[in-house]
């Protein structure tokens, strides 16, 4: 089993900017990546961001691309997602994520945290 606790959330004006932190323990893999996700009310679970083990390879939604920053340190088994230039639309629960499958897709993960809370004010 992993587990994954997320951290970072907050409340920021637009244009600004938050870290967020995914810290994984137990079981980890060198075959798993990292997924971001995130939920708005009434919306459907969407995908961010995801950072391969080796951090070599990155991929992002178009609405964050240029924005937001997916890093890891394995040393600390932490993942970040750096969100800069935040927007009202941000406004969500965002989840890390970690799995082997396919990495667009919430199915492609295996773990999930518990989620921490993005608002972004106007």
């Amino acid at each position: 089993q992993v587990q994954l606790v997320e951290s970072g959330g907050g409340l920021v004006q637009a244009g600004g900017s938050l870290r967020l932190s995914c810290a994984a323990s137990g079981r980890t893999s060198s075959t798993y990546a990292t997924g971001w996700f995130r939920q708005a009310p009434g919306k459907e679970r969407e995908f961010v961001a995801a950072i391969s083990w080796s951090g070599s390879s990155t991929y992002y939604a178009d609405s964050v691309k240029d924005r937001f920053s997916a890093s890891r340190d394995n040393a600390k088994n932490t993942v970040y997602l750096q969100m800069n230039s935040l927007k009202p639309e941000d406004t969500a629960v965002y989840y890390c994520a970690q799995g082997s499958g396919r990495l667009l897709f919430p199915v492609g993960y295996d773990y999930w945290g518990q989620g921490t809370q993005v608002t972004v004010s106007s």
